[in-house]
């Protein structure tokens, strides 16, 4: 796509947004040479409650007292 002016997306902007939503790239460039690409965000899913369910193991000792810390413990 042709680069578009500030004020150019600003007349346009509703008509860009679907454009890069549609997969399209939008170049908006300003009078001082800098130019901006409009993309759509990827909003990652939240991950399901039991999601990780097998991807790890715990030790049967997880919860058993260290022997560094024993001093500690009394």
């Amino acid at each position: 796509m042709v680069p578009v002016s500030v004020e150019e997306a600003q007349d346009r902007l509703p008509e860009l947004m679907d454009e890069a939503a549609g997969g399209e790239e939008v170049v908006i460039a300003r009078a001082d040479g800098s130019s901006f690409r409009l993309v759509p965000l990827e909003i990652a899913p939240r991950p399901r409650f039991g999601s990780a369910r097998g991807l790890f193991t715990m030790a049967d000792d997880f919860d058993a007292p260290l022997e560094d810390f024993r001093e500690y413990e009394q």
